[in-house]
């Protein structure tokens, strides 16, 4: 395994160019194997969401998240990859009754990235998505940093540690 240093050395400088209002452009790539790194937290959201959601941290944001360090120093990466949910009639046929649903359709994937220099305009985080594996439109983005700065005490940062 290689250190953490090789992978946000050789991730961080394709993976997003950032404007002042959140977004990114077209450019941007996904930090290799971060499908690999550990669960932080899952979620359900609903309204016009309605999707199942990991969150996935590297190994930076893992430690300080951990350790309850705020704000996340500068390297954190956090990933949050989203699914529609269906129902399992497989599981509902051994439990009796309609009671399970499981991950259908992947939504997108989502990264937030802490570079407080690079991306000093946005609160130290930049911002990138991804739908069915290529990057959206910075326009898309645009909503990112203003929702996120809403929680600024978090560090703008929804997701809380669920060990």
């Amino acid at each position: 395994m290689r250190p953490i240093g090789y992978w946000l050395s050789a991730a961080l400088p394709c993976l997003l160019v950032h404007t002042s209002t959140g977004a990114v452009d077209d450019a941007i790539r996904m930090p290799a194997g971060y499908r690999d790194w550990p669960v932080i937290t899952v979620a359900h959201e609903a309204g016009s969401f309605n999707d199942l959601r990991a969150v996935l941290g590297n190994e930076v944001a893992i430690k300080a998240f951990r350790g309850g360090t705020r704000p996340f120093p500068d390297g954190s990466i956090i990933a949050r990859l989203a699914w529609r949910y269906v129902p399992s009639p497989q599981n509902d046929a051994v439990f009796g009754q309609t009671q399970s649903s499981v991950a259908g359709a992947a939504t997108n994937v989502q990264f937030m990235v802490k570079d407080s220099k690079r991306f000093a305009a946005t609160g130290g985080w930049g911002f990138a998505q991804f739908d069915a594996g290529q990057p959206v439109k910075p326009a898309a983005l645009a909503s990112c940093f203003p929702c996120h700065r809403q929680i600024t005490p978090q560090d703008l940062v929804f997701s809380h540690y669920s060990p």
